[in-house]
């Protein structure tokens, strides 16, 4: 038998479009078991990528979001250490970790690249789930239909997304959660 999944809902803020030339800022997890039971949570906010820099459009969005932006340059810490505990908390988890992300493309590029540069291997393998492909196949709409406000409403949890990791993390958990109760029980 297979060990229980554990899905580790993730959001990020970055600087950019990309790792590398630019930096994640901030990152929250919420780990959630299949029932929609939240189990623990984890956030950093990191430092800079040495020789990184804001992408214009990216710092021009930021401009709009000063809370946000201010709530991820509190408290930096290294990206080496960040992601050490971050492993150490995927592991810590009672059952294999399942990243799952909104968009998963995004966040879980900038995961995974910190995984592997800071921290040396991904608790997560190659893989995430996207939730929007997975409402996707859910309501049976084509991609571009399947948009939140297309959502049921009961879908939705009850924390706000305010832009800061670790609430959208919770959020995106919550959302996911239910839509896999829907599924499960439509199957039924």
């Amino acid at each position: 038998m297979s060990a229980q999944e554990i899905y580790v809902s993730t959001d990020i803020e970055t600087d950019g479009p990309i790792p590398g030339p630019h930096s994640m800022l901030s990152f929250g997890s919420a780990a959630f078991t299949a029932n929609g039971e939240l189990l623990s949570i984890f956030e950093a906010n990191l430092e800079l990528l040495s020789g990184a820099s804001g992408h214009p459009e990216t710092m021009a969005w930021w401009a709009t979001q000063p809370d946000a932006w201010a709530a991820c340059r509190e408290k930096l810490r290294p990206p080496m250490e960040a992601m050490a505990e971050y492993v150490a908390w995927l592991k810590s988890l009672p059952g294999k970790p399942v990243f799952v992300g909104y968009p998963a493309g995004f966040d879980f590029l900038f995961v995974y690249w910190y995984l592997i540069r800071f921290a040396g291997a991904s608790p997560f393998s190659f893989s995430a789930l996207d939730i929007k492909s997975f409402a996707m196949a859910v309501l049976g709409t084509s991609f571009r239909e399947t948009a939140k406000r297309n959502f049921p409403k009961n879908w939705f949890g009850k924390t706000p997304r305010t832009h800061q990791a670790l609430d959208d993390a919770i959020g995106q958990g919550e959302l996911f959660c239910n839509i896999l109760a829907h599924a499960n029980a439509t199957r039924q």
